[in-house]
């Protein structure tokens, strides 16, 4: 019987080490040779002739009879054979199961974003993207705070602004371009606001989620950088009451186009300042993980920057969030671009 203290010792061979070893026991008796299994296993003979002696060490039991003729499985090792290829078949299942599962478009994909992102853009992307991935089941939360990848299993998440160094993949999929507006009643009240100096005056309306809130950036259509203090009746973190405010007319607000595209349509808010842009955040795709990025995941991802691109010469801000119609869109333009450009020659 071996000692506890042997018993210990056995039991810290590395996992790996005795998968090797397995393996390679497996291979020396269907092949009745050392060097066949050696050379099947792309390692020399003394190295497989380590591997069987630390696996018998592991055991306790000699797995092999050996002379200058022949090899064969002693009564243990016969049986551990059997045990073996049991094991292996198990590990060959469960690679193809793993290799399966990453290269199918099935299973659940788990998106996170923004509030306000999420319900005015993203939202409809999934849907139409369950229609064209019926297999994909698709588990869809909104946070304004920052949520943890790999502590709450989400598989992707969009974010806004610059990405902080980390372990995490990403993707690019564009801007998200901000503009400054007010209700025309607001402003046949107050005034328009010609420069951005001039919103000192003027009650602002802030959204409060992101840094600096209060402190609105601008750059000149010269390049200048310029910084202007606001303050105001309403500050908030959603930016539906931000709009619903500049909507009734409580002031100028600061707003992602995608938010106010609506009201800019509807005539509820015009865009002031139009020669002064405020700095346009990136939009990420972000990913547990930069390696072995399931197919359901770069699908996605592949997905989001066709629909984010652009469309007839319009950003994804500045159209309905239709992707069936996209195409139509495109092929309209193009109708439109070759109407102006007249009819094309043809030869005598």
């Amino acid at each position: 019987m071996r000692s506890a203290a042997g018993t210990g010792r056995a039991n810290r061979t590395p996992a790996m080490d005795r998968i090797t070893g397995i393996q390679l026991f497996i291979r020396i008796v269907e092949s009745a040779s050392f060097s066949k299994a050696a050379e099947e296993l792309h390692m020399t003979q003394p190295t497989a002739t380590k591997h069987v002696a630390a696996l018998e060490k592991h055991l306790g039991a000699r797995l092999l009879n050996r002379n200058t003729r022949s090899i064969s499985a002693t009564e243990i090792g016969a049986l551990y054979y059997q045990k073996c290829k049991t094991i292996q078949r198990e590990i060959e299942e469960a690679d193809n199961l793993a290799m399966l599962l990453q290269s199918r478009l099935s299973g659940t994909l788990r998106v996170s974003t923004s509030v306000a992102f999420g319900r005015r853009v993203l939202t409809p992307l999934v849907l139409h993207f369950m229609r064209e991935h019926a297999d994909i089941s698709i588990d869809l939360s909104f946070d304004d705070r920052y949520v943890n990848l790999v502590e709450q299993g989400v598989d992707i998440a969009l974010r806004m602004g610059r990405l902080a160094d980390s372990a995490l993949g990403s993707r690019y999929l564009g801007v998200n371009p901000w503009l400054i507006a007010a209700s025309p009643g607001y402003l046949a009240r107050c005034g328009e606001p010609l420069t951005p100096q001039d919103l000192a005056r003027h009650a602002c309306l802030v959204y409060s989620s992101v840094q600096g809130d209060d402190r609105w950036q601008f750059n000149a259509a010269a390049g200048d950088a310029l910084t202007v203090q606001v303050r105001g009746p309403l500050r908030s973190n959603d930016l539906s009451a931000v709009l619903a405010a500049a909507r009734a007319s409580h002031g100028v607000a600061a707003l992602p186009w995608y938010v106010a595209r609506e009201g800019i349509a509807d005539g509820s808010i015009r865009q002031v300042l139009h020669g002064f842009a405020l700095p346009a955040q990136e939009l990420h795709a972000v990913y547990p993980s930069p390696k072995l990025l399931p197919s359901k995941v770069a699908t996605f991802i592949a997905y989001l920057q066709a629909q984010l691109a652009d469309a007839g010469g319009l950003g994804w801000w500045q159209r309905d969030i239709n992707p069936g119609a996209l195409a139509e869109e495109g092929a309209a333009a193009k109708r439109a671009k070759d109407a102006a450009n007249g009819p094309v020659p043809t030869s005598p």
